[in-house]
């Protein structure tokens, strides 16, 4: 029986998650992930791809999402009064143009300090009307693509026997940035054949594999770049057929509902893998 042992929440764009025991399934995933992003002056998305820095910063979001706390190294702590009514900017990710609501100048000029560049940090508006792509479309806030990104014990374990077959240490579930980590399922990468999910009082519908970069180069305690791996060693057995290596999967939100560590993951049902 598979199980859900691990819900994770990310409130910015490429900074710290939070672990949490149980978390309401919205529209664009868990609630307050990927609700912020931190981008430069011109509007356009750090990413931890050249801004490793950014694991460093663990932000915390008040239970009524109106306050949120900006913490890092060497940094004293800030509380962030959110806005959700101030002028639209405009913002882009992956080269793709939206309207963010900027947080003010004191989270920017704490944003700048700890990142060593001009930042700011802008949230989602109510009227974000964000469309993603895959099998089953959906929305989203920041995040890359799809609302839940969910990965399993079993094929991180794979992961692990790779890697120390090249004579690599293992890896942390935290390199891949998860939202839901299942345990139970004794073949690796079962994730990659799930259709339809029930969890809890939420559904989900797959919508695509997770494609990995170099975000996963990173090490997540340190905020810095740590070699080639894990890509070295997945470009060897997890290759996509467009290219690209993939390890994880990506949902959609079918049915909105809460979602709680120790939930029973429901097959309703399954596809071939992608790959």
């Amino acid at each position: 029986m598979a199980r859900v042992v691990e819900l994770l929440y990310y409130p910015i764009k490429g900074c710290a998650g939070t672990s949490v025991a149980a978390a309401e399934l919205t529209p664009a995933g868990l609630a307050h992930d990927r609700t912020f992003m931190v981008t430069d002056e011109q509007g356009v998305f750090r990413s931890q791809r050249r801004d490793p820095r950014l694991a460093l910063i663990r932000p915390a979001v008040g239970a009524d999402g109106t306050v949120i706390t900006l913490r890092a190294p060497g940094a004293d702590a800030l509380d962030v009064a959110v806005d959700t009514t101030g002028p639209r900017r405009a913002v882009e990710l992956f080269k793709n143009p939206y309207r963010g609501i900027d947080q003010g100048d004191a989270a920017a000029a704490w944003l700048t300090e700890v990142l060593g560049a001009p930042s700011r940090l802008v949230r989602v508006p109510p009227e974000h009307d964000r469309v993603t792509d895959g099998l089953t479309p959906g929305t989203s806030g920041w995040a890359d693509s799809s609302a839940l990104h969910l990965l399993s014990r079993s094929s991180l374990d794979l992961l692990a026997r790779k890697l120390a077959e090249g004579g690599a240490e293992p890896l942390p579930m935290s390199r891949f940035r998860p939202n839901a980590v299942v345990d139970g399922w004794d073949e690796p990468h079962t994730e990659d054949r799930l259709r339809r999910v029930t969890v809890g009082d939420a559904a989900l519908g797959y919508t695509k594999l997770a494609v990995r970069c170099a975000v996963t180069t990173v090490d997540q305690e340190a905020g810095a770049k740590a070699g080639p791996e894990p890509l070295r060693t997945l470009a060897a057995y997890r290759r996509a057929g467009g290219g690209g290596v993939v390890f994880g999967a990506k949902f959609s939100v079918v049915r909105c509902g809460k979602l709680s560590v120790g939930d029973e993951v429901v097959v309703e049902e399954w596809g071939p893998s992608e790959r």
